[in-house]
């Protein structure tokens, strides 16, 4: 079991806890900052000497309404169902999951309020996986992702819709089969629950893990290419790269020469001077993304290990301050930024797989032994192309818009939630995108032969060849590409 403390949760760890389908708890150490943070907040409001915005107030613009103590854990209530104004597709239940996480370590650091039974309840649902029905549209992207995040409180209060064991079921039915009482909320718990930037987090912890693999394929995939076109080896040299000082671009640099090591390939006599940029600037294009994956996962980790709802509690100095830490531009930022990195993974991979198509350096139109009768990979070059097309329209950034709610109090917003399905989309089609590259790459090594490629993509065609078997007449190819993106990303 693992205790949710006061370390450092890295993408990484994150991803190991998720994936190892370890139960999670809650250190005595966070157990005991929560519970004194909710006794301060309760003698705060039994001395009734304040007014504190969301505990004792409405919300957004109805913040100089003051509500009784009497109607407090009413208003915590209806701020949850008021705001479960969810629409469109149900988001991944792996992005759900890690919407549960983040938000069950950002309230244990004893600074939003809130009874240790209310974060207990997100772990319990998080560890039996009763995972909270939510919906892809509704956040602004500031004063937290408010919608998304109400549907998944509308567990905790028993209402709402949960997916459990494959089906989409109401939660009280489920609560009740499982024996479970739904809870209540105390005063600031729902404000709590809702302000936070857990949706857009989910998002960009998934995105980065999975950019960092999609930029290690990409190398690996590229490096194939650039072997079995009879690429030059030397705009991969230390001394040529060292010079432009990019950290990204000296180690993809360095990767690709190593893996071009010994191959008989490379070694062939060249007809070419110069090779086109898909394979002379794959250090300077993967590099670049590199260091934006670099820039967006420290982003990323700091919002992990933050507080981000509001107002902020802080009983060691008397002071509940609302402030502004649900706002999330920095997110926002780093998500379009994501998307446009990883849009330029698959761009230059998509230049890749038409010059290995396209009938140069020896190698058959779209490397099939008899074009004309067949037409090979003509067409998945085209599937490329379209999802190419999509990314560049996908990558429109959302954190440049703004619109006014709350009769103007909430006057600017990020729409980092727009960024962060967006980015997901991008996502899915860059692996398909490098995926058809490795398809049409391990193709064309089959008119190569008897020559041999270098031992690390030898290797890597001997693996995929036992997924995806030589093409030698035309044949359904979706499934091919499916496996080939699996093979890639499992």
């Amino acid at each position: 079991m693992h205790f949710i403390s006061d370390e450092f949760y890295s993408i990484e760890k994150i991803n190991d806890l998720i994936v190892s389908g370890v139960e999670i708890g809650v250190s005595e150490a966070s157990q005991n900052k929560v519970t004194e943070c909710a006794a301060y907040l309760s003698r705060k409001l039994a001395s009734g000497n304040e007014v504190i915005y969301g505990i004792n107030t409405g919300f957004g613009s109805l913040c100089n309404t003051v509500i009784n103590n009497e109607q407090l854990e009413a208003l915590q209530i209806n701020l949850v169902r008021s705001h479960a104004c969810g629409a469109g597709a149900i988001i991944p239940d792996e992005i759900s999951k890690r919407i549960l996480l983040l938000k069950a370590i950002a309230l244990s650091k004893g600074h939003s309020g809130v009874h240790l039974e209310t974060i207990n309840r997100i772990l319990w649902l998080y560890n039996n996986d009763v995972i909270p029905v939510i919906y892809e549209l509704g956040s602004l992207g500031a004063s937290g992702d408010l919608a998304p995040l109400a549907h998944m409180s509308l567990a905790l209060i028993g209402e709402g819709e949960v997916r459990f064991q494959g089906e989409i079921r109401s939660t009280s039915d489920v609560l009740q089969e499982l024996g479970v009482q739904p809870i209540h909320l105390h005063a600031k718990e729902g404000l709590a629950l809702l302000n936070g930037t857990q949706f857009m987090a989910a998002y960009l912890s998934y995105g980065v893990f999975e950019g960092l693999s999609i930029f290690n394929n990409a190398n690996n995939v590229a490096s194939l290419t650039v072997d079995v076109l009879f690429g030059i080896t030397s705009p991969f040299k230390a001394n040529v790269n060292k010079l432009r000082n990019q950290k990204g671009q000296m180690e993809v640099a360095q990767v690709i020469l190593d893996r071009l090591k010994d191959s008989q390939l490379m070694q062939q006599q060249k007809q070419h001077v110069q090779d086109p940029y898909s394979l002379r600037c794959i250090p300077q294009v993967h590099g670049a993304s590199k260091d934006t994956l670099d820039f967006c996962k420290k982003t990323i980790e700091n919002e992990i290990n933050a507080v981000t709802d509001n107002p902020t509690i802080f009983p060691e100095t008397d002071e509940i301050i609302s402030a502004g830490n649900f706002h999330g531009q920095p997110l926002a930022l780093a998500l379009d930024y994501l998307a446009i990195a990883l849009a330029e993974l698959g761009s230059i991979s998509e230049r890749r797989t038409y010059k290995l198509i396209s009938g140069e350096r020896d190698l058959p139109p779209f490397l099939v032994k008899n074009p004309g009768l067949h037409s090979g990979l003509m067409i998945a070059q085209y599937s490329c192309a379209s999802m190419v097309s999509q990314n560049k329209q996908l990558c429109t950034p959302a954190s440049v818009d703004t619109i006014d709610s709350s009769n103007g109090q909430e006057d600017h917003v990020s729409m980092g939630a727009n960024a962060a399905t967006k980015c997901h989309k991008v996502i899915g089609n860059v692996k398909n995108i490098i995926g058809i590259e490795l398809l049409s790459a391990a193709q064309a090594m089959e008119f190569r032969r008897p020559l041999q490629a270098s031992g690390a993509n030898e290797a890597l065609l001997m693996s995929y060849r036992k997924v995806v078997p030589l093409i030698e007449d035309d044949r359904v190819l979706a499934n091919d590409i499916l496996k080939s993106k699996t093979f890639l990303f499992q």
